[in-house]
């Protein structure tokens, strides 16, 4: 994120991290270690169709090189074709596709590491992470969503712990995401449900990068 907590360069779609941050000097030179960091993560991915195709796998022709860590994609809309789930199980070990939606274009792939975990009218994401660990032997999930998603899974107490790197740089803009978005709290009676941290490690990084890194108290 950068220093004002902001996980995109803007409030639209086009605007990408991934992509944008390469072009911006005094941050592209360190951005890399961001990366080393991401491949010391679990073997268990969770993200969205929505993220997933906002970094093209539905328009991409290449043949991945096949990673050895599997992602879970919660998708509901559906944001990924039929091209992007194909490609998404070339890339990955296994590919787990959370969705509401009967008709998504998962159902349609006929491969071996692609499996459906078929869910309700709405995505209750206690029972689905019970459900990973009872059916898929999954302990252990790192989340890398959007800010939405993430206030989501904070709020119903299923993120233990946090590993941050933070980019030298200020994004501003209301309606930009930020690490936790979703509905803000209204009340002083709601302030009960903020979520506290521990600090377990601070680490400067070359290029004025940050790693921190909290326990959910």
């Amino acid at each position: 994120m950068s220093v004002d907590g902001k996980i995109s360069t803007g409030d639209t779609d086009t605007m990408d991290f991934d992509r944008d941050l390469r072009q911006i000097v005094g941050v592209k030179e360190g951005l890399q270690q961001y990366y080393d960091l991401e491949q010391q993560t679990d073997l268990f991915s969770l993200n969205t169709g929505r993220v997933m195709a906002k970094i093209g796998v539905n328009d991409r022709t290449d043949e991945p090189a096949k990673v050895p860590v599997s992602f879970v994609i919660v998708d509901n809309k559906p944001h990924l074709t039929s091209i992007g789930v194909e490609y998404l199980s070339k890339w990955v070990k296994t590919l787990y596709v959370v969705t509401t939606n009967k008709k998504h274009p998962a159902f349609e792939i006929e491969r071996d590491n692609v499996v459906i975990v078929p869910c309700d009218d709405v995505v209750d994401f206690v029972d689905l992470f019970r459900r990973l660990k009872r059916e898929f032997a999954i302990e252990h999930l790192t989340i890398q969503s959007g800010g939405t998603l993430n206030a989501t899974l904070l709020r119903e107490g299923l993120i233990d712990h946090l590993s941050i790197v933070v980019a030298p740089l200020l994004v501003g803009g209301s309606a930009t995401p930020t690490l936790i978005d979703g509905e803000a709290f209204h009340a002083p009676e709601e302030l009960s449900k903020l979520k506290v941290l521990k600090l377990v490690g601070a680490k400067i990084l070359e290029n004025s990068y940050l790693h921190v890194r909290y326990d959910v108290v």
